[in-house]
Formats: structure tokens, C-alpha cells, sequence
């Protein structure tokens, strides 16, 4: 201001008048105080001196300490010193103010760091193990390697994939919610993962950290209205079940006394949602930058879109009456869906179930249950929601399958157990025409028809690496599915995809192809049949391989028969538009066409039915061969 009221002046006047200057000294003192306290009273004349600067005029007063002082102030100015020193307090304050002002919202931030942090040093810790430690494999036909050698190197590789998976395994649990989510999924890509990877991520199907009592209270009161307390007369504190996303505690209504099971979601699950799925995303982007034939960032994009639907209840709530009112009609089946009561964002209310996971092989037997009888419902379950009703759940883990017992004479479908189905909160409604793609796709790999793999291979995945394509979707080698072996019990019930990483070096990176390039929904498909294979093979862990062998050849016969069934009902809704289309066919050309649809699928499902009839045949007295042997010591 003072430099404005100076540039208004007249400049002779400045020139002329020494007693102006003699008596500006308050001005003066009041315009350099800050930078020039040399200026506090002026007793010598006073050059002026235009100097070029920002403003129109400067002006200086030129003495010994003022000419030193300057210098000092011009070199700390000049300096970093100051700078760093008031973006330090600057941050400082601006910290301290807003963890004040917004407490709720600084804890979430320091949180999320910490979070992060824990999934960045795994991350790091991981590449630069594998980095250093992963030793390369010789190449085919290179005899300069010894064969102690070849084991040596087979034997380091196996313990870097050991360390590595138990890092990334203590960082997901350390985090949990979706990190153990993750970790589910990475359990069942047995055909990308290493062995070792995915035995130690199976962990985590069981291994979730329970929240206290006292915090599903606070979630219970803010979406019901109302405390534990004043719900339920009973609330056993000890959770049934614990998941990545929530926990469920068996219950008694105050309202009418009913027993029930009482969902609730973690507290902080929906608040580190967006946060840690970004974070996901960005380690998956580093280890493609480092290690680029992994191409997994479809995970984060998967997450993404799944998430927001596991996270909200009402649609939990939803899916279960939907599934519930596709089986209705299927008295045959024993499938149990538990009825919803009431459900919020994070509380859901339902019916209580009494049963046991599906794997529990000393549960079976206690009761009676017969693991094949479980693994085959199982199967006819899954492919009913696949090939007809075209709603799939996408997440049969164990934990998502109970068997409860019953008693046959009091079932409609003869069988001396119920399916108890749980956790709706992942589906995925499979197009008709995606359902008739794949059920070709099968179609042709019950024949081994190449021409028709191929085709309808690229029609699904929209890559030309058919055969592995198919290996991925029947977990079978391309020479069994080629030489039409797959519905004969000739092959192994399970391919090693480990020892076929071995002998082929270059196999991650096709099958991480496939998978980047098939559509999301069959990812989904594709994961689900991944989980059921090992349903099954825990189901048949201590049965000889012959036994496996006959059950797996049963469910690629039933996954046959759904295939038929939807490829039969594709064919007749062609017939029936085409007749609304065009209007040109006449009734009898519409009958007949249909009849001949109905009639072959009669033929061929008549042709399976009796083949499934000698193979079940066949592994009944396979089964009383080995309990004969292990009786009587042959």
C-alpha cells in the first residue's frame, strides 16, 4: 500500500523536498519493517533509486547495516530452508485442524494407509523373492542338466512358491474382509496357481476373524432400529460361521419365539471397500509390470463389479427367493433354501438350518449319507442353474453347501439328506444364448469333434487356443478329450496342472491369456466349476481312483443330459420365432419339426441314461471290491 501511495505522489516533489523525506520516516519504517528494520529512523538523505522489479517502482534506502541486512534477508529467501520450514508447519496445522474437524474421516484415511501399506510390503516382498530366488528350468533336451540337478532346482523353485504364498497369505488375513475374498478365489485356480499357492490359500476358506458382539450391536441398531437385546431373547455369541464379509449367529425372535440365524456384516467391510479394491488393482498392475505374463487385473475389474452386490443384503435376500422358487418344481432334488425374514444393507434374518458342511466325511458317515449320493445332487444342482434356469450361484465353496439329515419317508425326493444352500450374495444370469453356446461347447467335448471345439471354442472364448480352452473347462488333458475318451473311465479323475507347468514353461502365460480374454460371465462359470471339482474331490479323498474315476465319468453323463435340455429348448424357441417371424409354415411343418427336436433328444438322453446306469453299476461294485479288501486284509 505504502509503494501505491508513493507512486501517486508527484516525483519532483520526492526529488526536491529533503524535508519530506526528513519527516517520512514513520512511512518509511512502515513499508520496511519487515525486511529492513534499518529503515526505523532516517537521519541521512534518502536516494531514490528506481529499481526493476514487479511493481511499476521500488525503492531502497541504501546504508551499511542496511545493505548487510539485506544480503542475510536476500540469501534466506533465496534459500529452501524457509520453504521447507513453512510447508512443514503448513502441513502441520492443516493436519491437526482437520483430524479435529473430521476424526471419523482422518481414521479412515491413517487406516486405509495401513491397510495399503500391509498389501504394498507383501506385494514388494513377493517379486523380489521370486526375483532373486526362482531359479529358471532347463531347457528340453538339455542333457548338460543332471537329473540331481533338475530336482535341486524343482525343490527351490517349490520353496519360493511356499514363502511366497505364505507371505501373501499373512498380509490377506492380517487385512481380512475383501483381501480373504481374494484369497478364496485364488484357491481355486488350480489351472493358473502353482499347487503350492493354492493348498495354502484354501486356508483361508475357514480362517476369518470374527468381530466382537459388541460391534454387530452398533451395525444391528443403525439398520434395524433397535439392540440385540430388544430383537432377539437369545443371541448365541458364539458365530456359527464366519466369512470374509460377515458372520451369522444363531438367534430366537422376542417377537414370536422362532429360531433363527442372524446374519450381520463386519462393521468396517463396506467402509475399506473402495480403498482396498484400488489397492488390489494396483499391485495387480505391478506384478504384470514386473513379471508380464501374468495378466491378472481382470480380478480387481471382477471385484469391482461383484462386490457392491455381496455387500448389500437385499440382494442376498432376493437371489435366495429366486433360486428358491426355481427348484419348487423340482420335488426330485434335495435342495433346501433358507427362508428370509428381513433384511437390511448389513443384517439379514432367516431361517435356521440345522447341518453340517458337505465335506465333512466323519459327518457323513455318522449319519449314513452316501459322499457319492451327495456329490452327484450336487452336480444336478449346479447344472440346472447352468443349462435351464440360467441363474447361477458363483460360489459353491464347502462352506456354502450344508447336508442336514433327514428321514426318506418324510421326503418327496427318497433320499435321506437335504442340500442346505447358503450365501446368495454372488450370482449371475446366464443368457440364452450364452446357455446354448456352452451346452454345444460340452456337446462337441463328449464327442471329440475337433471341428465343432474349435468353432464353438472360439465362439465362447474368442481365442484360437482351443485346447486349452478345453482343458481349463473339463480339467482334462487335450489327448483324452481328442481321442473321445472323456465319458469312458480310462483317464485320471483330475489333470495335474503342476506337473504340466513343468513340462511346458510357457503354459501360464496361455492360460492367463484365455482368461483375460473369455467374457466376464464365463470367468464366473469357469470358477464355478472349478469350486465343485474340489467339492468332489474332498468328497472322494479316501476312495480308491477307480471310484473317482467312474463318479467323474458320471458327471460329464449328467452334464450331457443339461446339455441336451438346453440344447433342445434353444432349438425349439428357433422353431416356435421362426414360425411368428416369417408366418409361412404351416402347422403340420411347425409339429413335425418339433417332434423330430423332442424325439432326438429322447434318443440320445435314452443312450446316456443307459450308459450312466452300467457306470453307476460298474463303480457300486468297484466301491464293494475295496471295502471287501479293506475288511478281510486282500
Amino acid at each position: 500500500m505504502v509503494f501505491r501511495i508513493l507512486q501517486r505522489q508527484n516525483a519532483a516533489k520526492f526529488a526536491v523536498s529533503p524535508f519530506y523525506f526528513k519527516n517520512s520516516s514513520r512511512v518509511h519504517a512502515q513499508a520496511f519493517s519487515t525486511g529492513a528494520k534499518f529503515a526505523a529512523r532516517t537521519d541521512r538523505l534518502a536516494i531514490r533509486r528506481p529499481i526493476t522489479d514487479r511493481s511499476r517502482y521500488a525503492y531502497s534506502i541504501h546504508t551499511a547495516a542496511g545493505k548487510e541486512l539485506s544480503e542475510k534477508c536476500s540469501l534466506f529467501w533465496k534459500s529452501r530452508r524457509w520453504r521447507r520450514i513453512a510447508a512443514a508447519v503448513a502441513v502441520s496445522l492443516g493436519i491437526g485442524t482437520y483430524t479435529v474437524c473430521n476424526y471419523d474421516t482422518a481414521y479412515l484415511v491413517a487406516a486405509s494407509m495401513y491397510r495399503s501399506s500391509i498389501a504394498a510390503k507383501a506385494t514388494f516382498k513377493v517379486a523380489w523373492d521370486y526375483y532373486l530366488n526362482f531359479p529358471d528350468l532347463p531347457d528340453e533336451g538339455d542333457e548338460s542338466t543332471s537329473p540331481e540337478e533338475c530336482q535341486r532346482i524343482l525343490e527351490a523353485r517349490s520353496a519360493v512358491h511356499l514363502r511366497a504364498a505364505e507371505v501373501v497369505k499373512q498380509a490377506l488375513m492380517k487385512n481380512g474382509g475383501i483381501y480373504i475374498k481374494l484369497g478364496q478365489h485364488l484357491s481355486a485356480m488350480q489351472y493358473v496357481l502353482p499347487a503350492e499357492w493354492c493348498s495354502t490359500m484354501q486356508a483361508l476358506q475357514d480362517k476369518n476373524t470374527a468381530s466382537s458382539v459388541e460391534e454387530l450391536d452398533l451395525v444391528i441398531q443403525k439398520d434395524l432400529g433397535k439392540s440385540i437385546s430388544e430383537l432377539f431373547s437369545e443371541f448365541d455369541p458364539k458365530p456359527i460361521g464366519v466369512a470374509s464379509l460377515a458372520q451369522v449367529h444363531r438367534a430366537v425372535l422376542r417377537s414370536d419365539g422362532q429360531e433363527v440365524a442372524v446374519k450381520v456384516q463386519h462393521p468396517m467391510v463396506r467402509t475399506y471397500s473402495d480403498i482396498d479394491i484400488a489397492t488390489v488393482s494396483v499391485m495387480l498392475e505391478f506384478v504384470h509390470s514386473v513379471f508380464p505374463e501374468f495378466q491378472f487385473m481382470w480380478l480387481g475389474t471382477e471385484m469391482r463389479e461383484s462386490l457392491p452386490q455381496e455387500l448389500d443384503f437385499r440382494t442376498d435376500k432376493s437371489n435366495a427367493e429366486q433360486v428358491g422358487w426355481n427348484f419348487s418344481r423340482h420335488a426330485d432334488i434335495p435342495l433346501t433354501v433358507p427362508r428370509m425374514l428381513r433384511a437390511t444393507e448389513r443384517v439379514l434374518v432367516m431361517e435356521f438350518v440345522r447341518g453340517q458342511r458337505c465335506d465333512d466325511l466323519n459327518y457323513l458317515r455318522k449319519h449314513g449319507i452316501s459322499p457319492a449320493s451327495v456329490s452327484r445332487e450336487i452336480g444336478r444342482i449346479f447344472a440346472e442353474m447352468i443349462f435351464v434356469h440360467g441363474f447361477l450361484h458363483c460360489d459353491p465353496h464347502p462352506g456354502n453347501l450344508f447336508v442336514r439329515p433327514r428321514n426318506p419317508a418324510e421326503t418327496t425326493h427318497g433320499y435321506n439328506f437335504d442340500l442346505v444352500l447358503l450365501d446368495h450374495g454372488l450370482y449371475r444370469r446366464l443368457p440364452s444364448r450364452f446357455r446354448y453356446e456352452y451346452a454345444e461347447m460340452w456337446r462337441a467335448l463328449m464327442r471329440g469333434d475337433k471341428k465343432q471345439i474349435v468353432y464353438w471354442s472360439h465362439k465362447l472364448s474368442g481365442t484360437d487356443l482351443y485346447h486349452l480352452f478345453s482343458t481349463i473347462l473339463t480339467g482334462q488333458t487335450w489327448e483324452t478329450i481328442e481321442s473321445k475318451s472323456l465319458t469312458a473311465a480310462t483317464g485320471p479323475a483330475q489333470l495335474d496342472f503342476s506337473s504340466m507347468r513343468t513340462k511346458q514353461p510357457d503354459l501360464v502365460r496361455q492360460i492367463t491369456e484365455v482368461l483375460a480374454s473369455v467374457p466376464p460371465v464365463l470367468r464366473l462359470v469357469l470358477k464355478t466349476n472349478d469350486l465343485l471339482r474340489m467339492v468332489d474331490q474332498k468328497l472322494f479323498a479316501d476312495q480308491p481312483p477307480s471310484v473317482q474315476q467312474h463318479a467323474q465319468m458320471l458327471s460329464w453323463l449328467r452334464t450331457s443330459h443339461y446339455c441336451l435340455v438346453a440344447i433342445c429348448d434353444a432349438r425349439a424357441s428357433d422353431i416356435k420365432h421362426s414360425q411368428s417371424r416369417r408366418g409361412i409354415l404351416q402347422t403340420t411343418t411347425r409339429i413335425t419339426r418339433l417332434l423330430t427336436n423332442w424325439f432326438s433328444f429322447w434318443l440320445y438322453d435314452s443312450a446316456l441314461s443307459v450308459y450312466s446306469l452300467v457306470l453307476y453299476l460298474s463303480m457300486a461294485s468297484t466301491r464293494l471290491a475295496f471295502l471287501w479288501s479293506r475288511l478281510f486284509g486282500l
